[in-house]
C-alpha cells in the first residue's frame, strides 16, 4: 500500500532536505550581503580616519608656521 506511513516518510524527508537546502542558500546570500555592508562601513570609517588624520596634520603644520611667524615678529 502506498498510503502507509512508512511509505510517506522517505518522500517527506526528501522534501524537507530540499527546503533546508533552499533556506541555507538564502541565508548564504544574506550573509554575503551583510559582509558587503560591513566592508563598506569599514572602508568608510577608514577613509574618514585617513581624511581626519590628514586634516589634523595640515592644521598642526599651519599652527607651527603661524607660531614661527609670531616669534619672528
Amino acid at each position: 500500500m502506498a498510503n502507509e506511513p512508512a511509505d510517506m516518510i522517505i518522500p517527506m524527508l526528501r522534501e524537507i532536505r530540499t527546503d533546508i537546502a533552499d533556506i541555507k542558500q538564502q541565508l548564504h546570500k544574506l550573509d554575503n550581503g551583510q559582509k558587503s555592508i560591513r566592508n563598506a562601513l569599514t572602508a568608510d570609517t577608514m577613509m574618514s580616519k585617513f581624511i581626519t588624520g590628514d586634516f589634523e596634520d595640515r592644521i598642526a603644520e599651519l599652527e607651527s608656521r603661524v607660531e614661527a611667524l609670531m616669534k619672528g615678529k
